[in-house]
């Protein structure tokens, strides 16, 4: 049997008198966390943890896993599409993924390599 606690409107992480966290309770125990992770996870030491950095990095995985914008904007709870296109800036690999599929048919794929001659003429320069 399934027990529902609170109506559906209580938050989801309250606080002791049984309000919503904060935006600085909520950074303050990412930071909390993130410390302690780092304790066995020591390349969390020099990144900045945030709410909003994970946030982000959801949003990209969500991208880089193929999930439509519109789906990730409603996740993030976005009113408008174009919020969301501005916050999931392409990354690197997104963009060199995208250049990948524009290759003419008789190219391999990858990065284009200059031949050494165009790379000396251009040094000499």
């Amino acid at each position: 049997m399934t027990e529902t606690i609170g109506d559906g409107q209580d938050p989801l992480f309250p606080t002791n008198r049984g309000g919503p966290l904060s935006l600085d309770a909520i950074a303050q125990r990412v930071a909390v966390h993130a410390a302690a992770a780092a304790t066995s996870c020591p390349s969390l030491v020099h990144k900045n943890v945030t709410p909003h950095v994970l946030r982000h990095t959801a949003a990209m995985r969500l991208l880089h896993a193929g999930v439509d914008t519109t789906v990730i904007a409603l996740w993030l709870g976005h009113e408008n599409v174009s919020t969301t296109t501005i916050y999931l800036e392409a990354d690197l690999e997104l963009k060199q993924r995208a250049l990948d599929r524009t290759v003419p048919i008789a190219s391999a794929p990858g990065r284009y390599h200059p031949p050494d001659q165009l790379i000396a003429f251009l040094e000499g320069l």
